[in-house]
């Protein structure tokens, strides 16, 4: 399959949402970016927890989730999931990525399963 990056943070029934996106296919890596809060709490037998202080300004952040996922990641293209989490949140994932030389695709869960936005 791929690898899913998902955006774990803040969002009513949110959480519900990316555990049946992680559960509908059979990503080869899922990597969470959340805080201590999202580690302690969230249950995903398969995914990497990538934890960061949403509190940090933006430039800083890039960097850690940078120097977090470097080195992890085999493929050239991620799909990724922005459902939970805020405008600053999604804007420094997006960074991160990019700056790491990954292409990324939006991907969604629906009735139909995982499809790609």
């Amino acid at each position: 399959m791929t690898e899913l990056i998902v955006c774990l943070s803040s969002g009513k029934g949110s959480w519900n949402y990316i555990a049946r996106l992680i559960k509908e296919e059979s990503w080869d890596n899922v990597f969470l970016i959340t805080n201590d809060f999202g580690k302690e709490n969230f249950k995903a037998d398969n995914a990497q927890f990538i934890v960061v202080d949403f509190k940090k300004p933006a430039v800083e952040l890039i960097k850690d989730i940078q120097q977090q996922l470097k080195g992890k990641i085999k493929a050239i293209e991620v799909a990724i999931n922005l459902i939970s989490g805020n405008g600053k949140e999604h804007m420094v994932i997006i960074s991160a990525l990019l700056k790491l030389g990954l292409a990324i695709r939006l991907v969604v869960v629906g009735e139909s399963g995982v499809t790609e936005i």
